[in-house]
């Protein structure tokens, strides 16, 4: 068997070994940036594709192909949660500043899984800190990790 044969028939057990990107047994509650960030993905994505077809390029294809299909069934199981306003409760899609025993402030805006960045200040409602905040109002304690955060402000941001 020639090199070069047994070099594309790698390739090829690569390009199909790129695996499937896990989806999230949680419900895929979206706010409506999250919303609109899985319809922008879908829209890049197709794009990408596209260039990659033309030039061929089968890994490209591949990957791409992989994202769209995991973007399309984000998108399918979307469910648009929008917050009550003025709610005196931690709900999806809120902003919660707490406070620590120490007098550290922070501000989690709770979103959806795909929307979520900490470093942005927004945290997925499946997070232990979403969990343990939802239905407390001002002034309620929430406990997470053994550390103890009271609830200072609510928003619909």
């Amino acid at each position: 068997m020639s090199r070069a044969f047994t070099r594309e028939e790698d390739s090829e057990n690569a390009i199909a070994g790129i695996g499937e990107r896990p989806i999230s047994p949680h419900r895929n509650l979206v706010t409506e940036r999250g919303l609109a960030q899985i319809e922008d993905n879908l829209t890049d994505l197709r794009d990408i594709l596209a260039k990659a077809e033309r030039k061929a390029d089968r890994e490209r294809i591949a990957v791409v192909s992989r994202d769209l299909r995991y973007w399309t069934a984000r998108r399918e199981s979307a469910e648009l949660s929008v917050p009550e306003p003025g709610s005196d409760q931690v709900r999806f899609g809120m902003g919660v500043t707490l406070e620590s025993d120490d007098g550290k402030k922070v501000h989690w805006k709770i979103v959806g899984e795909d929307e979520a960045d900490p470093s942005k200040g927004s945290i997925s409602h499946v997070s232990p800190m979403a969990v343990a905040l939802f239905g407390k109002k001002v002034g309620d304690v929430a406990s997470v990790n053994g550390k103890e955060w009271e609830i200072v402000k609510l928003s619909d941001v």
